[in-house]
């Protein structure tokens, strides 16, 4: 458990903010009286509706930590070309970042995640679109457009979302087919030929009976990373001017809305994905031994003498039937859905050249889903009314199974006159089964306390078969003969939530918060293409305590605060073999703490600021977990922080490392962000403005293990936008710059080669936007 330090510590920051708050409501009580109005005025925030509990209710009455990013917030983040990676550093606590491409994110909450990169890895936080869990790592990529808003729930949310979401969930709402003849779109071109298309437009076909909503999203970006290699590669590569770093997105949703009766709905949705473009860039050698110090390496040019410009391409599908029927005293709800996907994604993972690095294997590889196929099913029984009892009871059946390929340098090269030199070739199947019971009661005991316990129980069973071995350049299987190729886990775990809301007052809520979650036992087939037995995790559980403040000292100002505290048992680890291939194993424990908070004002009908912050620290604890430090051979390449040891691993002497006492990877010690926006009113009732939006984040360990090399400090991004909306602000045109400073920062590491993972350029362009 925590020592009393740590208690202390969160105990004082929790004081800070406090005292924060004391300060801006003393402010607000000199400030003239403001209306308040749920559907907000232009001096008036109005009220945020979220649906953190499955139904319908006030931001600042849920006794949850949830921060809200609004459709059109998205859009702008995401103007200049980025994916949904554009949601990290714009919410407290959460941080994203990608080495695979735009098909694989991995999402951290409270500094809890996963940096492994294989094709089956779980994550522990998880991605709902439209009420839809998107489980496998390519599905939870699925472009967000025509979107509503955006939830971020922090912390273990087991008990109504299932297993996976020890960190927390992102839940994504689009705007959903009405009555109400009504579009959107905004367009925009930058740099690079980047351009950014998203559009919807609905209503409906049958009055009253039948409403619909096409949606679709169109994004591209030409090459623009030179390839400085001269000459041909082993599989041939060739380098060129602009040859990396282009994309196409392409992407369409048709939704139906039937409303029979007054008491039946049901939402039948569709949706498609073609998407190519370029993996992730590793930038060999950006890292100098004993440096963390990347502005000598250029972000627009890298050698690559393998992988064929880095591609990977991507289709995907799936289909969702939303039925409500309100039975007067409750409505049943029911939800179908299935995605399927396949595509490739292939990259030079040494990052250089063998002539500019002669030492070191090169290596490139490719992973390929060739087919795969999820469906879930839920049914949910909830009580209607805003009445002291509320109650919702539920079943929910996951069914995902998938072929998985996965290829190596050798088998990637051009056939020689004596054939390849080994076929590093493996194929998987994996089939991921899952079904829960879950309930929640929420109960106002007194006027201004309410009451909430949930709790959900959950089998989860994992399998992974070698169905296609690798083989050496005998023609013998390279796979361990007394390893099993057939592997099985299951998990069988409890999960629950209770929590008490009290309103001091009709603008201030106290919140606390006890959770339990838990992340299902793993296996870890990628390993077999080198061939190595597979590894395997068992579930990862977490307790968590966080107790919050939510508060609206007056109609234009909105300011929350939660300070919380975890543990998480048997937590899932991966680290490197002497192959640099991930290999998964569960440490002891991991403990956290750390304090988040959001501010929202609006001073004047012309100005709008928020603001963001977090705080957290995180520690591994497992005196007996050692990771494989970064090494070609037997040699390390990097400044090891950490105490070591030597052990024969594969018939080579391996530095590991002592990772007792260590934060978790991808773990930000702070983050803070910040938004304004001024509107200066015209002559004829149109507007001028000028918005910026800006993120930081502190130290930030990118490994397992300590180093001088491998770590974030002090990453900045800003963007700006200046513009004019016409007077019925239904339409607006504005020049833009994400990343206007043009920083170069690091977002991730391949630790062998000392290769750095950059973030996105400066794009400079031009937007319009409309509605109607």
């Amino acid at each position: 458990m925590f020592n009393t330090t740590v208690i202390k510590s969160t105990l004082l920051v929790g004081a800070a903010f406090g005292a924060l708050l004391s300060a801006t409501t003393a402010s607000a009580q000199n400030a003239p009286d403001v209306a308040v109005s749920d559907a907000g005025t232009d001096s008036d925030l109005g009220e945020v509706v979220v649906t953190a509990e499955r139904r319908s209710e006030n931001l600042q009455k849920v006794p949850v930590s949830v921060a809200v990013v609004g459709g059109d917030s998205l859009r702008d983040f995401q103007s200049g070309g980025e994916d949904i990676l554009s949601l990290a550093g714009r919410v407290p606590g959460l941080y994203a970042e990608s080495t695979t491409g735009r098909i694989f994110p991995r999402f951290y909450i409270r500094g809890l995640g996963n940096i492994d990169f294989y094709l089956g890895a779980s994550q522990p936080v998880s991605i709902i679109q439209d009420d839809v869990v998107l489980e496998h790592v390519v599905l939870k990529s699925n472009p967000v457009f025509d979107v509503q808003q955006v939830e971020v729930l922090r912390g273990p949310q087991g008990s109504l979302f299932g297993r996976n979401t020890t960190a927390g969930i992102i839940k994504f709402d689009t705007i959903r087919p009405s009555q109400t003849f009504e579009g959107r779109g905004t367009a925009s071109y930058g740099s690079y030929n980047t351009i950014t298309a998203d559009a919807g437009i609905g209503g409906p076909i049958v009055a009253d009976k039948i409403a619909f909503r096409l949606s679709g999203l169109y994004q591209h970006r030409d090459d623009w990373v030179d390839n400085t290699f001269a000459g041909t590669g082993p599989d041939g590569t060739k380098g060129g001017k602009n040859a990396l770093g282009g994309f196409d997105e392409k992407d369409v949703r048709l939704q139906l809305l039937f409303t029979p009766t007054d008491t039946l709905s049901i939402n039948v949705s569709g949706h498609a994905r073609d998407y190519k473009g370029t993996s992730t860039i590793f930038h060999r050698g950006a890292l100098v031994r004993g440096s963390n110090n990347i502005q000598r390496e250029p972000r627009y040019s890298v050698a690559l003498d393998e992988a064929v410009g880095n591609p990977q391409a991507y289709k995907t599908y799936g289909a969702s039937v939303n039925a409500a029927w309100d039975f007067g005293a409750a409505t049943l709800t029911s939800i179908t859905a299935y995605e399927t996907t396949k595509g490739y994604s292939r990259g030079d993972t040494d990052g250089g050249t063998t002539v500019r690095f002669p030492t070191g294997n090169p290596g490139q590889s490719q992973g390929r889903i060739r087919d795969l196929d999820q469906w879930t099913q839920e049914l949910r029984l909830s009580s209607n009314g805003d009445t002291d009892f509320k109650w919702q009871i539920g079943g929910f059946y996951f069914d995902q199974r998938d072929d998985t390929e996965f290829r190596q340098r050798a088998s990637l090269l051009l056939p020689t006159a004596t054939g390849y030199n080994a076929r590093n070739l493996v194929q998987l199947h994996d089939i991921n089964t899952s079904w829960a019971a879950f309930g929640q009661i929420s109960y106002r005991i007194a006027e201004k306390l309410t009451l909430t316990a949930g709790g959900r129980y959950t089998e989860d069973n994992k399998r992974t078969i070698l169905t296609t071995p690798a083989y050496t350049a005998a023609g013998v299987v390279n796979f361990p003969a007394t390893a099993p190729r057939d592997v099985r886990l299951k998990g069988k775990e409890p999960s629950f939530d209770v929590s008490a809301l009290y309103e001091a007052s009709n603008d201030i809520s106290l919140y606390g918060r006890v959770a339990r979650g838990f992340r299902g036992p793993t296996i870890q087939g990628r390993s077999a293409v080198f061939g190595s037995a597979f590894t395997t995790a068992d579930s990862e559980t977490i307790m968590s305590y966080e107790a919050g403040l939510k508060t609206r000292p007056f109609s234009n100002m909105r300011f929350n605060v939660t300070g919380f505290t975890y543990r998480v048992d048997d937590i899932q680890l991966n680290g490197n073999d002497a192959n640099g291939n991930g290999v998964l194993f569960n440490a002891d424990h991991a403990n956290a703490y750390g304090v988040e908070a959001e501010l929202e004002w609006r001073p004047i009908r012309n100005i709008s600021i928020s603001l963001g912050g977090s705080a957290l620290h995180t520690e591994i604890k497992d005196k007996n977990v050692y990771a494989q430090v970064c090494a070609i051979g037997a040699t390390v390449t990097c400044t090891v922080q950490d105490p070591t040891i030597v052990r024969p691993l594969f018939g080579t002497q391996t530095t590991f490392a002592q990772i007792d006492g260590n934060p978790l990877p991808n773990a930000p010690k702070w983050q803070l962000n910040a938004a304004v926006r001024y509107d200066i009113p015209l002559w004829n009732d149109g507007n001028l403005f000028v918005s910026t939006d800006w993120n930081a984040q502190g130290y930030t360990n990118l490994v397992l293990y300590k180093t001088a090399e491998f770590y974030a400090d002090g990453n900045i991004e800003g963007g700006l936008k200046v513009g004019y909306t016409t007077p019925d602000r239904q339409y607006e045109i504005a020049a833009f710059a994400r990343n206007i400073t043009n920083e170069k920062n690091l977002k991730g590491v391949i630790e062998n080669f000392n290769a750095a993972v950059f973030n996105e350029p400066r794009v400079i362009g031009v937007s319009l936007s409309g509605k109607f």
